[in-house]
């Protein structure tokens, strides 16, 4: 069965506000084949796309997810799908490590501490997941706490200490990543660009592993490009508001798989009782 479901009501938000509420944006792409995600690259290209560069977006929430632009072409061109685990398995390990005192590597400040393990790591990069070809989405039925349970286990049994654990999750993304970026940019084209956002942006240990991972390649955060990044997420879905307002296609088919583009998201007026007619006073 196709659906989705979200939290945030955009009636009751109208109501309580009286402010015009647009929301619940994926049902729409879901209705014309699509998966209903990932909806960040619409704003993303109009950002980043260059004439010149081909500039990728990742970014690294619960889970990794990588939108891509070559150079000089338009939102058609665009390739986005979820890579994979972002720092969802990282705070579940911590989260599991401290018995809930803790919820995060802050900084990656552990992992920085360890060392990944050559074997374990080869492991969790054989997932099925890995190899499937975009567009595609996941989440914590693939990469939650029956996969971080498992991982736990399997690290127990090899004897790794807590920061190698960390530094071998660490190593997953970053490497989940490299190995997506090569597989989506067709030889000779080269990631001049990769934009890093989310939480994982302020991770040390993810941010420095990127950079080590793709040699050539500026790794930089959306303050490079003046918006700051913890407002990325905010401003896309008011320009995708925007632009459902005004009626105009805000999606992008090439990155959720829909047949076509759609005007994504229910407008929900803010005023209360019945408006004034035109022309009255």
């Amino acid at each position: 069965m196709r659906g989705t479901l979200q939290i945030g009501e955009p009636s009751v938000i109208a109501e309580r506000t009286g402010i015009t509420t647009v929301a619940d944006f994926r049902p729409r792409d879901i209705a014309a084949g699509g998966q209903g995600a990932p909806l960040t690259p619409y704003f993303h290209h109009w950002l980043l796309h260059h004439p010149s560069e081909t500039r990728a977006v990742l970014n690294i929430g619960g889970i990794s997810n990588l939108t891509i632009f070559p150079s000089g072409k338009g939102p058609e061109a665009v390739v986005a799908f979820d890579v994979g685990p972002g720092n969802m398995v990282l705070d579940g390990l911590v989260e599991r490590m401290t018995g809930g005192a803790q919820v995060m590597d802050q900084g990656g400040s552990r992992a920085l501490r360890g060392r990944a393990h050559v074997l374990l790591l080869e492991e969790l990069l054989d997932d099925p997941y890995f190899t499937l070809a975009p567009p595609k989405t996941t989440g914590r039925e693939r990469f939650g706490g029956a996969y971080i349970d498992a991982l736990l286990a399997r690290a127990r049994s090899l004897g790794l200490s807590d920061e190698d654990l960390l530094a071998t999750a660490t190593a997953l993304t970053v490497r989940s990543v490299a190995v997506s970026v090569r597989r989506a940019l067709s030889p000779p084209a080269i990631l001049a660009e990769l934009v890093v956002g989310g939480g994982g942006a302020r991770n040390a240990a993810l941010m420095t592993g990127l950079a080590d991972a793709l040699p050539g390649t500026r790794v930089v955060t959306f303050e490079a490009h003046g918006l700051p990044s913890d407002a990325v997420e905010a401003v896309t879905f008011a320009a995708l508001a925007r632009q459902a307002v005004l009626g105009y296609p805000n999606s992008i088919p090439s990155a959720t798989g829909a047949r076509h583009a759609v005007v994504m998201g229910k407008i929900i007026p803010g005023f209360r009782g019945i408006p004034p007619a035109r022309g009255s006073d």
